[in-house]
């Protein structure tokens, strides 16, 4: 994780740019934050480039920092200036196609979209992580927050030190994501809306359905994407501040 910028915002949050590899990302930290006193942290998920989705992703980070938490996004795969995934634009294509011709969209297409972005950024995801706890001030629990939602469900399958999730449903489902659900077995809350314009209503319910967690939360309300109410969004963090502390 190398450091090319750094600001002290005026709540106090350290906000530090980064690179990684390939990726480039953002990590905040509370001004409690120490070495004598590391902070949990928050993975914060978002589906697509870092700079059109940063001043929400920023605002979700501060709110956490507020509650004494650390956080830290990475560009998605395949978005912003990162090389494209010529499957998945194929597939966006298709989507698009599919779509506007009020036809279906085929497991296929959804598999050729999501699949290629998943194996892409939980790996990625797990080396922020590595290098994150690496920093004297962060230490555990962990919570994955934000979409897109199969990148979390494959995080919660194979990433031990994730204690617990926030799952933000509004994108595409490949099939094999379901079968992984039922691996997954940390505390989770699952944000839905109900009308949103982008989402397969019925297979978030049935995702939600097929985790194994035994304390598991479905947050449905009504409106589009990005219409989530300002009680949702406090009852999400009440659950991480519950599996944080």
């Amino acid at each position: 994780m190398r450091f090319t910028s750094e600001q002290r915002l005026d709540d106090g949050v350290l906000e530090r740019e980064f690179t990684l590899g390939e990726a480039t990302g953002i990590l905040w930290t509370p001004e409690s934050a120490s070495a004598s006193a590391p902070v949990p942290l928050i993975l914060l998920g978002h589906p697509g480039g870092l700079d059109r989705q940063r001043p929400r992703v920023a605002a979700r980070a501060r709110h956490s920092a507020a509650d004494g938490f650390a956080a830290v996004t990475i560009e998605f795969p395949g978005s912003g200036d990162r090389p494209r995934f010529p499957v998945a634009e194929q597939a966006r294509a298709d989507l698009r196609r599919a779509l506007e011709a009020g036809e279906p969209v085929s497991g296929d297409i959804v598999d050729r979209l999501i699949l290629p972005l998943v194996d892409e950024a939980v790996p990625e995801w797990q080396a922020v992580l590595d290098a994150a706890l690496a920093l004297p001030e962060i230490g555990g629990p962990v919570a994955y927050s934000g979409g897109v939602i199969s990148v979390g469900v494959r995080l919660a399958v194979v990433e031990p030190r994730i204690s617990s999730a926030i799952l933000f449903a509004g994108s595409f489902i490949p099939r094999v994501i379901f079968e992984e659900a039922r691996q997954v077995t940390i505390p989770l809350h699952v944000l839905l809306q109900w009308d949103d314009e982008g989402n397969d209503r019925q297979a978030a319910l049935d995702l939600f359905d097929a985790f194994g967690s035994k304390e598991k939360t479905l947050n449905a309300n009504m409106g589009g994407h990005t219409g989530v109410p300002q009680h949702a969004g406090e009852a999400a963090a009440r659950f991480l501040t519950r599996h944080l502390s």
